[in-house]
């Protein structure tokens, strides 16, 4: 490399930079806000139809079956055909399924909708994360792409004031507030369609010159890192390869840690209102204000992480985040099960507490799984390991209930706890340091390979 050429991932943040974060950023903001819309939609729906429990669930729930089906595969499509077709066709998939239901026939229709839907913002989560990693400068990629995490809340929050107004509408708006989800879909597909393909992926296949061609449009004097030609080049990718050559363990490690971190997180998130009543907190709904408040402050958590990530590090950032909402879930665990009143203040603040250091956790789930996996299977490893977690979302979710009232609050509270600390051992015994590494140093963290071309 000559001293006037500049690698891409040492390149200063800019406008593309802003343009690619601002791309991939539809995938959190729609997955947030289609599964925000369905629970003001369902409450419509709910007034003028008798639905069974059945019902009413398979379509509360559909999405996220949908996302199991479309992580499972979409990464591995995009691994196999490029991240630019993809990144493309998925949210005009996305956007012809959500107007469709604007013209669904009955509940059963709009149940299927709901898992098509689904199944593109599943595949998304396997093509965005790649994609801002492969083109994030090496000293801000945690950053970046840490700070996708916040588009999920911000989606889901916009999508209650959409439904809100939408309420207006009359009998119909539930199919409205469905339909809806297009609107910001179709606005990503313009932003998407002039984005280039990834260089790093072009050369996973071998395609050098087309490689080479996109840098060019990046900057003159702008090149690949000098090792960018010892990682492996694999111009078909198998499934099982994120399990193969030492893959196999960051698989289970990052699907471990995001397991940990969202099981109590849906868990605690969906019943907060009635976590709050129990612990004694239900005069004149105050119950209802103070999780609207937890949550908002919730977000706090990721002002930080977004600076200490690329300063501290991953490992230390995700430890000590484990930790601190550990103790705060403890603290509440202990003081319920010796029935010590807390005050109104005092309980919010440990679980702004717990919430704020959780959020920031879930800042890693972006960026572990979309920088240790070399470039030819990262959008199959990130798909599979979204995939489970959301499965374990799921079924955390469904049992969280069930739970409390078997055992009662402070052992749920314990059991939660007991989580985030195991999640405290795993990341102090597996998780890497890839702070300030280009990809190609981080690939080579299992050891060199050798290329194969099939």
């Amino acid at each position: 490399m000559s001293t006037n050429q500049i690698a891409m991932d040492e390149m200063p943040l800019n406008k593309f930079h802003a343009k690619v974060f601002a791309c991939c950023a539809g995938c959190p903001f729609m997955d947030g806000y289609v599964l925000g819309i369905i629970a003001v939609s369902l409450s419509v729906m709910n007034t003028q139809y008798q639905m069974s429990t059945v019902m009413s669930g398979f379509i509360g729930m559909g999405t996220l079956l949908g996302m199991f089906i479309g992580s499972l595969f979409g990464g591995f499509i995009t691994d196999r055909i490029g991240r630019k077709k993809m990144f493309f066709y998925d949210f005009l998939y996305i956007t012809i399924v959500a107007v469709f239901q604007l013209f669904a026939p009955n509940l059963v229709t709009i149940a299927i909708l709901r898992v098509l839907v689904g199944i593109g913002l599943g595949a998304d989560y396997g093509i965005a994360g790649p994609y801002i990693s492969e083109f994030s400068p090496k000293k801000s990629r945690g950053a970046l792409v840490g700070a996708l995490n916040a588009f999920w809340y911000i989606g889901y929050a916009i999508s209650f004031i959409v439904g809100y107004f939408m309420l207006g509408i009359g009998d119909t708006s539930w199919k409205w507030m469905l339909a809806s989800s297009a609107v910001p879909s179709f606005l990503w597909i313009l932003a998407r369609a002039s984005l280039p393909e990834s260089p790093r992926w072009l050369l996973s296949q071998g395609r050098e010159s087309e490689a080479m061609a996109i840098l060019k449009k990046l900057g003159d004097n702008v090149v690949m890192s000098n090792d960018e030609d010892e990682e492996e080049v694999q111009k078909k990718p198998v499934f099982s390869d994120i399990f193969k050559n030492g893959n196999g363990k960051w698989v289970f490690f990052v699907a471990a840690f995001w397991s940990l971190q969202v099981l109590p997180t849906f868990g605690i998130g969906t019943y907060l209102p009635t976590i709050v009543e129990k612990l004694g907190f239900a005069e004149g709904n105050i119950q209802y204000l103070g999780s609207a408040i937890m949550n908002v402050f919730y977000l706090l958590g990721l002002i930080p992480i977004f600076f200490l990530m690329d300063r501290w590090g991953r490992k230390p950032t995700l430890l000590w985040a484990f930790l601190v909402s550990g103790l705060a879930l403890l603290i509440l665990a202990i003081t319920t099960g010796m029935n010590i009143e807390l005050s109104f203040p005092l309980m919010m603040t440990l679980f702004i507490i717990y919430g704020a250091f959780n959020t920031s956790m879930g800042a890693h789930d972006w960026v572990y799984p979309n920088e240790i996996f070399p470039t030819y299977i990262r959008g199959t490893a990130m798909g599979f390991i979204t995939s489970m977690t959301r499965i374990v979302s799921a079924v955390g979710t469904f049992l969280f209930p069930t739970i409390l009232a078997a055992w009662g609050l402070a052992a749920t509270l314990y059991i939660c706890a007991g989580l985030f600390f195991v999640g405290v051992i795993l990341t102090a015994v597996m998780a890497p340091e890839t702070k300030n590494m280009n990809l190609n140093e981080i690939a080579k963290l299992n050891g060199p390979k050798k290329a194969v071309n099939k």
